[in-house]
């Protein structure tokens, strides 16, 4: 879900390797990422693993909440954030973090109960398998002299599409709820999964490079560069997210 993207430029490409202004730049939204992750981590741990709170969280009605928190946020912003401030991104950035890391604490749940083929292990290797995969397209997307602009789009639109067809999937159950549309670990929700994952993917090398564009657009405006940062985190946590869900789900399916 790129709808946060700054850079007003997807084409251009440039060699940036030895510019210290950039790198500087990169790892602010790199850091920024990392302790996201590790925040939602923990979150996502607490809950799952901590009866009461799990007990409060994931039964009705408060359960409805967690779940649609991250969509409402990410719609909501793009409202919201026409024309966005520091402040305001980074609130946005860190109630997202949030948001996911209580919905994704079914999964220690799932864990802990030993439901759906989930276990600490799996998650690990999820976590595992989703870094480096992260690591090594973000790379790409920063030492490629080649236009990502083009196939960026057409990720954009995918992930759209395969965002449509999971809603929808979700929804049928409740009109026809003996048919288990949307399972975890069904066929269904492993196609969709790795839809979210495979178009993530590509986002994932797009917005590094589109990232880099920014970086020279701003041309040293540090209120810009601060925005930008929190809505580069805030993308490629999201792409994080959903590679990584399509590992669980394909992990515990084994």
């Amino acid at each position: 879900m790129n709808q946060f993207n700054t850079s007003a430029a997807h084409g251009r490409t440039m060699d940036a390797s030895v510019n210290e202004g950039l790198r500087s730049f990169m790892l602010g939204v790199y850091n920024k990422l990392a302790l996201g992750i590790a925040l939602s981590g923990i979150i996502a741990y607490v809950a799952g693993s901590v009866a009461p709170i799990s007990m409060a969280i994931y039964t009705p009605p408060l359960t409805y909440i967690v779940m649609f928190a991250p969509v409402a946020l990410i719609f909501g912003s793009m409202f919201l954030m026409k024309n966005p401030s520091p402040t305001g991104s980074a609130i946005l950035y860190w109630a997202i973090v949030v948001a996911l890391g209580l919905s994704m604490g079914v999964y220690f749940l799932m864990a802990n109960l030993g439901l759906g083929g989930m276990s600490h292990f799996v998650i690990t290797k999820a976590f595992l398998a989703t870094a480096a995969t992260f690591a090594g397209l973000s790379l790409f997307g920063y030492t490629t002299k080649r236009d990502l602009g083009p196939i960026g789009t057409f990720a954009i639109m995918g992930l759209w599409a395969t965002f449509i067809i999971g809603l929808l999937f979700f929804i049928l159950p409740m009109i026809f709820p003996s048919i288990p549309f949307f399972e975890f670990g069904s066929p269904m929700q492993l196609i969709i999964s790795g839809g979210f994952a495979l178009f993530s993917a590509i986002l994932v090398a797009w917005n590094t490079q589109s990232l880099k564009e920014t970086y020279f657009q701003l041309g040293g405006d540090q209120r810009g560069m601060a925005v930008a940062t929190n809505i580069g985190a805030l993308n490629f946590f999201i792409y994080f997210v959903n590679i990584f869900q399509f590992f669980l789900s394909l992990l515990s399916s084994d």
